[in-house]
């Protein structure tokens, strides 16, 4: 089972953080409340390999490991799962081909291309190895991201490939790409938005925001249909140590 899917699929709305390589952190996170941490390959001096060690630091913790990875390659997306990720983010889907091929690096056979390494990663209990390979393919989180007017222009086709769960607005691209650079209150970009969001609840794909605007009110996407996004942990770490050091004599 993917905690994160049931959730998703129960309507909840799920709410992550962004992942690094240190690893008492990550244990901490994944055990804080959060639904999934999120390790970042595309814009971070991080390869996939080097989390390794961080994404096995939340290993029976309640938030599960995602990552994104740099580019829509097999190979990358193949080195994610094998290092434990429970889902894949690919930037840049611009086409329904490109969906179709980001769905196949993540699925083993006869559902996708995937290569097979052993088990890899927390699935629980199977009753044999098809049942694994099956349970995976079946709980994988898989989310190609929306960041360009041609993806707009592709939406329909895009979701209507097989096995996408989440579609994922960048937001600061997306935002350029509509000629109102970071401008996210603008009616232009709020109406990018809406279109996303009716398309997904189209075809029955939940719509996310790969993080809030600084400034604006988490709820407010949610209430326009955004069910998965992230939110800087820091902020929320620093406010929890003063609360309890508020509470001791000094």
């Amino acid at each position: 089972m993917n905690r994160v899917k049931e959730l998703l699929k129960s309507g909840k709305t799920v709410v992550g953080t962004a992942g690094s390589v240190f690893e008492d952190n990550m244990s901490m996170l994944a055990n804080s409340g959060l639904d999934f941490i999120l390790f970042d390959t595309q814009h971070s001096p991080v390869e996939v390999k080097e989390y390794n060690r961080a994404l096995q630091a939340t290993s029976g913790a309640q938030a599960s490991p995602l990552v994104r990875v740099s580019a829509n390659r097999a190979d990358l997306i193949c080195f994610a799962l094998d290092i434990g990720a429970r889902g894949i983010v690919v930037p840049m889907v611009n086409t329904k081909e490109e969906a179709e091929a980001m769905v196949r690096a993540c699925k083993y056979s006869p559902d996708g291309d995937r290569s097979n390494a052993g088990v890899r990663g927390e699935w629980g209990e199977t009753k044999d190895y098809r049942d694994y390979l099956d349970t995976v393919n079946r709980d994988l989180l898989i989310v190609p991201m929306i960041e360009t007017q041609q993806a707009i222009d592709n939406i329909d086709e895009i979701l209507s490939v097989p096995g996408i769960d989440v579609l994922l607005v960048g937001p600061s691209d997306l935002s350029i790409e509509l000629n109102v650079p970071l401008d996210y209150a603008s009616d232009t970009y709020q109406k990018g938005l809406d279109t996303i969001a009716a398309a997904c609840k189209k075809h029955g794909v939940v719509p996310g925001m790969y993080f809030i605007p600084p400034d604006m009110d988490p709820n407010f996407y949610v209430d326009k249909g955004f069910k998965f996004f992230t939110m800087p942990w820091a902020v929320w770490a620093v406010e929890g140590v003063k609360n309890g050091l508020s509470g001791i004599k000094r």
